[in-house]
């Protein structure tokens, strides 16, 4: 009855103890490998607007044969915040080359494996159907795209690439004093183009290729390119992940197989 039963799950016990005893003594002998683990794809830490043209690149990978790659996207400023306190990452996408020479500063990038891969434009943009184009200039009228309470969405100014350029433009074209307290810092570029699309700002200050992702929004205006500094994309291998599927990925990122990916998502390629 309950004691032969009691018996047997002891003795169960007993030989699966025994089995394992063994085999992580005979693993310990260096007679037995591991049992493989499953493969963990790549981390890739990339900004904001990296996130349609990655996420296709990703699903080119693993149809090539490789584990997916995980993909994490926010503002190059808080990924690189993020891998300086040692979140896992192995491959550094970038929006600005500010935040790559912040991380290779510390000596966080693996020597030798920083490339700019790509550029784009810096646009506005207003909600679908409000749209009339406008240039940007330093005669651009402001007030007239916002209103009496409008204000523009783009990235925190402090620390977002898209809102350091957009400063830096505004700046340039003699505008920033008279609109700095009308911004609405967003935490990525992503974000700023949601409240646009949403109708909660009037216009925006994203990247094209943003743009180019919502049917919400509509294109009113291009900086000038000469006012501010060129819009390139550092990718590097991060030291601490460094690895030999991460060096064949960011390869296969920069390769001519996925050029047409970037290019279809309206970055230009370096």
């Amino acid at each position: 009855g309950n004691r032969a039963t009691l018996r047997y799950i002891w003795a169960e016990i007993s030989r699966t103890m025994m089995r394992a005893t063994t085999r992580a003594l005979l693993i310990a002998l260096g007679l037995l490998s591991p049992l493989p683990a499953q493969a963990q794809g790549v981390i890739i830490f990339a900004a904001a607007s990296l996130t349609d043209a990655l996420g296709e690149i990703g699903h080119l990978w693993v149809q090539a044969g490789h584990a997916a790659p995980r993909l994490s996207f926010a503002a190059s400023s808080t990924l690189a915040r993020q891998i300086e306190s040692g979140a896992p990452a192995s491959i550094f996408a970038s929006a600005d080359e500010q935040w790559a020479d912040y991380l290779e500063k510390k000596d966080l990038l693996a020597a030798g494996t920083r490339r700019d891969l790509l550029a784009n434009d810096m646009v506005v943009i207003a909600p679908a159907g409000h749209a009339s184009p406008v240039s940007i200039n330093a005669g651009t009228d402001w007030s007239a795209l916002l209103g009496a309470t409008g204000r523009i969405a783009t990235g925190d100014p402090a620390h977002v690439p898209v809102g350091l350029y957009a400063k830096q433009s505004l700046t340039k074209l003699g505008a920033w004093d008279s609109l700095k307290d009308r911004i609405a810092g967003a935490e990525d570029v992503r974000g700023a183009l949601l409240l646009v699309a949403r109708g909660e700002a009037p216009v925006g200050i994203v990247y094209a290729t943003d743009a180019a992702v919502s049917k919400d929004v509509a294109v009113i205006g291009t900086f000038p390119p000469d006012s501010h500094d060129p819009i390139t994309y550092p990718f590097a291998l991060v030291k601490a992940g460094d690895s030999a599927e991460a060096r064949a990925l960011l390869a296969f990122i920069a390769g001519p197989q996925v050029r047409a990916v970037f290019l279809a998502k309206g970055f230009r390629t370096e």
